[in-house]
């Protein structure tokens, strides 16, 4: 026997707000070492919780706004290193597709202890910050 609440699965009375999970096909995930190494030669700004690195793409590569995450062993066991890029790819998903640059390449790299304990927001800023910093806003 089903648990009643099974019963209202899958279905959505009219004026119902939009679904929880928000699809951002404006970012594209990085997954080559080339792409990585590429941006670890450009521009990087460090911040508490993360160190942003960014590189303009040639002009024959595809627009978009690229993304990658990456975390050492220094941040700590595989159960830290998730945790830290789970955060860093979520503040991504809210400010990259805004203030982020079209053909641009973007790395986060978690830092040890602080990317996983510091505050949502204060690592939302400091990530608009870093934006700002590397494009010629100073904020």
């Amino acid at each position: 026997m089903a648990p009643p609440e099974t019963d209202l699965i899958g279905t959505r009375a009219v004026g119902d707000n939009a679904p929880a999970v928000l699809s951002c096909s404006a970012l594209t995930t990085l997954t080559k070492r080339r792409e990585f190494q590429r941006a670890s030669r450009g521009k990087r700004v460090a911040m508490p919780g993360f160190i942003l690195q960014t590189v303009r793409r040639p002009a024959g590569e595809a627009n978009g706004i690229r993304i990658g995450y990456t975390c050492s062993k220094k941040v700590g066991n595989a159960v830290a290193r998730n945790r830290a890029k789970r955060r860093l790819r979520e503040i991504a998903r809210h400010i990259l597709p805004g203030a982020g640059r079209d053909g641009h390449d973007y790395v986060l790299v978690g830092r040890r202890e602080t990317t996983a304990a510091l505050p949502f927001s204060l690592m939302q800023a400091d990530l608009a910050k870093a934006l700002g910093i590397l494009h010629g806003k100073r904020s």
